[in-house]
């Protein structure tokens, strides 16, 4: 089974430049211990964690300018992790999670690549119960919802691992699930509001909703 082949780029922000190691494509295809696939992640699958999406890069800009003075943040579904990475420039308290086996090397390579410290990383199923994961103040993610078991599935990992007074951030580019998601999310006892993204770069082709959700 050959090498995936990579690419570096640098995605740039208003005070930030951002520097990624990533997948070249989405062609790309490796898994000789067979760990993606008893995951049940297919060869299809198995290059999405590993490109840059513009609901991450959606994400990220959000998180540029985002208040976490004496938050603990998780993110969910961080792939390679551009908001992770860009948060940690910002010295926040951030914590990745992924499902992808490949997610957290990428992750790590890229902290490094960007000389900033350690982020604290899980591999896990949001069917999971990690009870040392812990509580969070701010919890963030893109393109989640791309199947409709992971309504129930995300709002209840959500929901276990967020703090009494919390926030939620998640960027859903339109794959019709949101609708459900937030009426979940509202029998947790979350205020739901959603709105564009205030995009300033055209390269950036996005048609969805920044989802917010508050427990106070």
């Amino acid at each position: 089974m050959p090498t995936p082949r990579i690419r570096y780029q640098t995605i740039e922000f208003d005070n930030q430049d951002i520097h990624l190691r990533c997948l070249r494509d989405k062609q790309q295809f490796s898994d000789p211990l067979g760990e993606a696939h008893s995951l049940g992640i297919s060869s299809a699958q198995w290059s999405l964690f590993g490109v840059v999406w513009e609901s991450s890069q959606i994400l990220a800009n959000k998180m540029q300018d985002f208040d976490i003075k004496g938050k603990r943040i998780l993110e969910l579904g961080c792939g390679i992790g551009l908001s992770s990475i860009l948060l940690n420039t910002r010295n926040a308290d951030i914590t990745a999670t992924d499902y992808h086996p490949q997610a957290g090397n990428f992750l790590a390579k890229n902290v490094t690549l960007n000389n900033g410290k350690e982020i604290p990383f899980l591999r896990t199923d949001w069917k999971d119960e990690h009870l040392g994961l812990g509580k969070f103040d701010l919890i963030i993610g893109s393109d989640l919802l791309y199947e409709r078991n992971h309504i129930d599935l995300l709002s209840k990992f959500i929901n276990q691992h967020a703090n009494p007074k919390c926030e939620i951030i998640l960027v859903d580019p339109g794959r019709g699930n949101h609708s459900r998601f937030s009426k979940k999310m509202v029998e947790f006892g979350y205020k739901h509001s959603q709105y564009k993204p205030d995009i300033s770069d055209e390269s950036i082709p996005f048609n969805g909703f920044i989802l917010s959700y508050k427990r106070d």
